[in-house]
């Protein structure tokens, strides 16, 4: 064994080693970057969830484009406004975060509701199985049930409900933070503010037959809850065949969730209720919608009473 060669290369490759090393130190000085300090103090606040909500890849990224080049200090809806107040002090301004939103399905497509065209045998995720005709669903925009939307929850706020195969929401748990919106290939993951209680649960945009045939609750478009009657707020607005919802107009939607054949609306406040309150409840409003259709007709006979009278006595002056 020539232990010279050894050792020349050991000393050539620890030369080679000290050399490289001395050149990337000086490369470390003279490109530096300077952070500023405020850009780590905020990346320290924000919740390191890395959802996306804000719109940045990433809680850091968010910290840096705050610092950097301004941007709105509210954007983090799952750190609310405890986060949001330590990053303004930092900045130097003030903030109130927006109003807080949570997800909800706009499906009710489940298993017993909604009709498969064919058996689908492909990987078990929703984007997968939308490539393939969109989905095994007859319905082209309802749920498919394989729970993207869960797993794209960084917060456990969601689960897949196994006798329906939908996505059910935690509200308690949900941070609004939309990687649910985002994860899923039908659209029916979407957002409303966290204090409104009644939804839409359809994404259907079929016309009528089309959606009875393909499900048993998905909206037919027959614009019964969006007529001045029964929702005269506003709320309630025709786009295309699929009535859509204005959170910003208060309205309980009471008589929409009532009058609608289909029974599309889904009330969150029932979960609380047995199902005889839920029933009397239903009840209660037909006992009224009644009286109130019967004072129209009483008062419509008493005008045209009172009209025929007028013309009598006109006639025989």
């Amino acid at each position: 064994m020539d232990w010279t060669q050894i050792i020349t290369a050991f000393l050539s490759v620890g030369l080679i080693g000290a050399v490289l090393g001395a050149v990337l130190a000086y490369a470390s000085k003279v490109f530096h970057v300077e952070v500023d300090p405020k850009v780590e103090k905020i990346a320290e606040i924000l919740p390191q969830a890395n959802c996306g909500a804000c719109g940045y890849p990433g809680c850091s990224k968010y910290a840096e484009e705050i610092v950097v080049n301004g941007v709105d200090v509210t954007l983090c809806t799952p750190g609310g406004q405890d986060v949001i107040d330590k990053i303004a002090s930092i900045m130097g301004v003030e903030a109130t975060a927006g109003k807080a939103m949570v997800a909800y399905c706009a499906c009710q497509g489940s298993k017993e509701n909604a009709k498969d065209r064919f058996e689908y045998y492909g990987p078990k995720n929703c984007s997968d199985a939308a490539f393939i005709s969109g989905g095994q669903k007859t319905c082209d925009y309802g749920c498919l049930g394989f729970g993207e939307c869960v797993e794209a929850c960084a917060f456990g706020a969601m689960y897949m409900d196994e006798k329906t195969g939908l996505p059910v929401v935690i509200d308690e748990k949900c941070v609004g933070c939309g990687a649910c919106v985002k994860a899923c290939p039908k659209d029916v993951m979407k957002m409303m503010p966290k204090d409104s209680k009644v939804y839409l649960a359809c994404n259907s945009k079929a016309k009528g037959k089309e959606v009875m045939d393909a499900c048993k609750v998905g909206c037919i478009g027959c614009k019964i809850c969006t007529t001045p009657k029964v929702t005269p707020s506003g709320a309630l607005k025709m786009e295309g065949d699929l009535p859509v919802i204005n959170f910003d107009i208060e309205d309980a939607l009471v008589n929409a969730k009532f009058k609608c054949p289909k029974s599309c609306f889904i009330d969150k406040g029932d979960t609380e209720k047995t199902p005889e309150q839920v029933a009397k409840e239903k009840a209660d409003w037909k006992a009224i919608e009644a009286e109130k259709t019967a004072a129209v007709k009483k008062a419509a006979l008493a005008k045209a009473a009172a009209a025929k009278a007028a013309k009598e006595a006109a006639a025989n002056s």
